[in-house]
């Protein structure tokens, strides 16, 4: 992956307390395979930043990477859908296993949708 197709540093949480934070205090919404929390940050100018959670309920480590990687590049190709100023995370459901790329992007699509403004 070219460098400039990674997700900067300051667009990702980093410290359990960001996912405790977030999981605690934010909007929880449902998709079809995944638990999405939201929280607006104290600046709404400040990038959307995402965490991403998968157990291994939903499988062994490479299943579990898979996912990962899958809602990463799903969140930087619908980066501009998502508002400023969210901490967002993703908690895989069992039904994540056979998640497929495009219909993770329709999924976040429809999730932003929701999301508020």
């Amino acid at each position: 992956m070219a460098l400039a197709e990674a997700l900067p540093r300051q667009e990702r949480l980093r410290k359990r307390s960001e996912f405790t934070a977030v999981q605690g205090r934010g909007k929880k919404l449902h998709t079809e395979r995944f638990l999405v929390f939201v929280l607006p940050r104290a600046q709404a100018s400040l990038p959307t930043r995402l965490g991403i959670t998968v157990s291994k309920k939903v499988g062994g480590a490479v299943v579990r990477n898979r996912v990962k990687r899958l809602v990463r590049e799903a969140f930087r190709r619908r980066k501009a859908l998502f508002p400023h100023g969210l901490d967002v995370v993703f908690i895989a459901k069992k039904e994540a296993l056979d998640v497929e790329l495009d219909g993770l992007l329709r999924e976040v699509e429809k999730l932003c949708r929701k999301l508020p403004r």
